[in-house]
């Protein structure tokens, strides 16, 4: 039996699995692949705003009324 005082982190390393390591970078760049995809989605939908609807001006409407007998 081995009598030798090893910390925690130290028996964490030495029983780390070899492939879990290739496994979690290839888990994190598909994530960030989905990540960067689903913004440049979002960035390239053409974002339609309707203006509201305004009244004509009223005051630049000339009417054509006829004028008074007597001017």
């Amino acid at each position: 039996m081995n009598n030798q005082f090893e910390s925690t982190y130290a028996l964490l390393v030495r029983s780390e699995e070899k492939g879990r390591g290739a496994l979690e970078i290839l888990v994190y760049a598909v994530f960030f692949l989905g990540v960067v995809l689903s913004i440049a989605q979002f960035a390239q939908t053409s974002v339609t705003i309707a203006a509201p609807q305004r009244e004509p001006c009223v005051a630049c409407h000339t009417t054509t009324t006829p004028l008074p007998a007597g001017s």
